[in-house]
C-alpha cells in the first residue's frame, strides 16, 4: 500500500520525498534507473519528514524489532526503532557478521545475492518490522521475512521508501503487508 492510499494522499511531504530523490540513469547496468536516496538523506527536513511517516504509522503497533537491510536501509531503520523504542537489527551481506548466522539467498532484478543475521538477535515471537529503501522485485524482502520466520518472529510489515509496482514486489512476500511512501522518479 502506498502511503498516499493511507490517509496521506494530499500531504505535502510526500511530494518533497519524492522531488528529494535523484536518477541515475543506466546504474549499475543499463537499462536500470537508480533511485539514489543519498539525495533525500541530505535535506535533513526530508529525512526527518520521511522517519517521521514511518514512526507515525509503526509507533502503536507493539513493534519490538526493526531490521534493516544492507545497506540503505541501515539509514532508515535505526532512527524508526529509536523513535518507537524497538531494538534495530541488521540484515546484512556474506561475512560482514561476527559469530552464528544464518543466510537467505534471493535474485535482483540484476542478479543474485544473500543476506544474514545473528542466530541471537531475534526472539522467538517478537513483533518485527523489515525496513529498505527500494521494492522492485521482491526478492530482498522476501529473503528477510525468511531470515526473520526462521528464528520464529511474527513479520509484521514491510516498508520501503521507494516501491515499483511495474515490477511486481508485493507478489513475493508471502501475503506480508508492504507499506510505500513514493513511486520511483523518472
Amino acid at each position: 500500500m502506498f502511503a498516499a492510499e493511507n490517509g496521506l494522499k494530499s500531504d505535502p511531504r510526500l511530494k518533497a520525498i519524492s522531488d528529494a530523490i535523484r536518477v541515475v540513469p543506466n546504474f549499475p547496468k543499463p537499462g536500470i534507473m537508480f533511485q539514489d536516496i543519498t539525495t533525500l538523506v541530505s535535506n535533513h527536513k526530508v529525512f526527518k519528514d520521511t522517519i517521521d511517516i514511518f514512526v507515525d504509522r509503526y509507533k502503536d503497533m507493539d513493534i519490538s524489532v526493526v531490521a534493516g537491510v544492507e545497506s540503505r536501509g541501515f539509514i532508515f531503520a535505526p532512527p524508526i526503532a529509536l523513535a518507537i523504542g524497538a531494538k534495530f537489527i541488521p540484515l546484512r551481506k556474506p561475512g560482514k557478521l561476527p559469530g552464528e548466522t544464518i543466510s537467505e539467498a534471493y535474485e535482483l532484478e540484476y542478479g543474485t545475492d544473500c543476506l544474514e543475521m545473528h542466530m541471537d538477535a531475534v526472539e522467538q515471537g517478537e513483533r518485527a518490522l523489515i525496513i529498505d529503501d527500494l521494492v522492485a522485485t521482491g526478492g530482498t524482502l522476501s529473503a528477510a521475512i525468511r531470515l526473520l520466520e526462521r528464528v520464529g518472529a511474527k513479520v509484521v510489515e514491510c516498508a520501503c521508501v521507494i516501491g515499483v509496482p511495474e515490477l511486481k514486489g508485493r507478489r513475493r512476500l508471502n501475503g506480508k503487508p508492504l507499506y510505500i511512501l513514493v513511486e520511483p522518479r523518472q
